[in-house]
């Protein structure tokens, strides 16, 4: 098993699936750590908190990733999803807004082994503009565009107060962002060149709130993990 995965050929999987990619990375490389050699898709399933079906189908878009009666061969499947989500890949970010949330995404900044990093913060306050902060260096807002361009960065997170969203949303497609991690309330307006995530937390607790009030206590509830964008 160990080695080269045989593939089928995909342009696309869907997107439930594409979401859990990294949940797939993030767990195979813990139990590589751990010194997990092989594990069956059982306890796959039963440890991860996700059906048995739902992992299999979700492995089925890129062929055969286990054998039968052997499981799953950890390291090469921590390699593989490592290869599918480009983590050889450093990726840069953007961090638009260092309030209270932008400087809790600093001080995380995406843990030291990952290739995701924030490397440019962006703000109006002309105390912290010019400085250094967990190692990134914080721009004027208007320096955002050029910022973008010359360290050639995809991706922005935005985590301003929602009445200058749009504007600060307008400024980064002008920079030729492809993608936003949206923590304001407002959905933005975007060109369907750029794609945009909302994580709205105020949202997310209300449901938690009402899961637990009004599913909580349902007989026969098998999975009680959600991830943000569960269907």
């Amino acid at each position: 098993m160990k080695g080269v995965i045989s593939l089928v050929k995909q342009k696309k999987i869907p997107k439930a699936t594409a979401r859990r990619l990294p949940l797939y990375h993030r767990y195979f490389t813990h139990l590589y750590e751990i010194g997990t050699k092989r594990i069956s898709s059982a306890q796959l399933s039963e440890t991860m908190k996700i059906d048995s079906a739902t992992i299999r189908r979700d492995f089925s878009y890129f062929g055969a990733l286990g054998k039968r009666g052997y499981g799953y061969d950890v390291e090469t499947l921590m390699n593989f999803f490592k290869d599918q989500l480009s983590q050889e890949k450093l990726t840069n970010i953007a961090l638009v807004g260092i309030g209270n949330l932008g400087q809790a995404l600093l001080n995380y900044n995406f843990r030291k082994d990952n290739n995701i990093r924030i490397s440019a913060g962006f703000d109006i306050d002309d105390n912290i503009v010019g400085t250094i902060k967990e190692n990134v260096p914080i721009y004027h807002v208007d320096d955002l565009v050029n910022q973008i361009d010359d360290q050639q960065i995809d991706v922005a997170i935005l985590t301003v107060p929602i009445d200058t969203a749009q504007e600060m949303t307008d400024r980064l497609v002008d920079g030729g962002i492809k993608g936003i991690l949206n923590f304001t309330p407002l959905r933005l307006t975007v060109p369907k060149n750029v794609r945009v995530h909302n994580v709205d937390l105020t949202n997310e607790l209300q449901a938690l709130v009402y899961f637990i009030d009004h599913y909580g206590q349902e007989e026969g509830q098998q999975d009680n993990n959600f991830d943000l964008d569960d269907e």
